[in-house]
């Protein structure tokens, strides 16, 4: 089994833990292909599949993408283009989703989880209407199926008090980056910032991606079942 991971620095695994390698471990025997850029937006995802051909044999594939058009309006320099309104987000969105049907039998695409884990923010509350959005687009197809992780994560964060910290500061992003790269260590700092389940209120600590993790294996052992059941 072949499974393509396209977003943005969730799925590539920096800063913070990576859930991808946690995947790898768990499943030896599937082949992951890890599509995760730093700091892509919808728009800046479209604009990087225009120009890089993904291969067409994935048997699954998962789409993460829409945490930086919300989290790159607090940070204090802009790395990539972000839609100027639901509009155009939804009209990327659609283009993006289009290329990964193109190269996957079945696409599960994820809405954004978390800008901060204060879930009543202005920005969470963004990422809801989001993640509203993505599920009907994705409804509007056979083979497409919608995770909502900012769901999954609210249940967590419900039994728990969290700090409302986010790193705002690209700066301080590229240090988490340069010099917190062993899980002990980013979680010590999480836990200092006063977060359970980020680094930084996006990226993710060792908990977090435990629960990424385990909510895509779920999907994945489906269908691994559903495949032995055909066969």
């Amino acid at each position: 089994m072949k499974i393509g991971l396209i977003g943005d620095s969730l799925t590539e695994g920096r800063p913070g833990v990576s859930f991808v390698n946690i995947l790898r471990s768990n499943y030896p025997d599937i082949t992951f292909v890890n599509h995760g850029k730093p700091g892509e937006s919808t728009k800046s995802l479209f604009a990087r599949l225009t120009k890089t051909t993904l291969e067409t044999d994935y048997d699954l594939s998962f789409l993460w993408i829409g945490v930086n058009d919300v989290y790159s309006k607090l940070l204090s320099v802009q790395a990539q283009p972000v839609a100027k309104d639901r509009e155009e987000f939804e009209e990327y969105y659609r283009k993006v989703l289009d290329f990964v049907l193109a190269s996957a039998n079945k696409v599960i695409v994820v809405t954004p989880a978390l800008v901060g884990e204060d879930v009543t923010s202005t920005s969470n509350k963004e990422i809801k209407e989001l993640s509203v959005l993505i599920e009907s687009i994705s409804s509007e197809h056979e083979n497409v199926s919608c995770l909502n992780l900012q769901s999954v994560f609210e249940g967590y964060l419900d039994k728990v008090d969290s700090s409302d910290y986010i790193s705002t500061k690209v700066m301080r992003v590229m240090k988490d980056v340069l010099l917190y790269k062993k899980t002990s260590r980013i979680d010590a700092l999480s836990e200092k910032r006063g977060l359970h389940f980020t680094l930084d209120g996006v990226h993710l600590n060792s908990k977090g991606a435990q629960i990424v993790a385990d909510t895509y294996s779920s999907l994945i052992g489906q269908l691994i079942n559903e495949e032995k059941e055909s066969s």
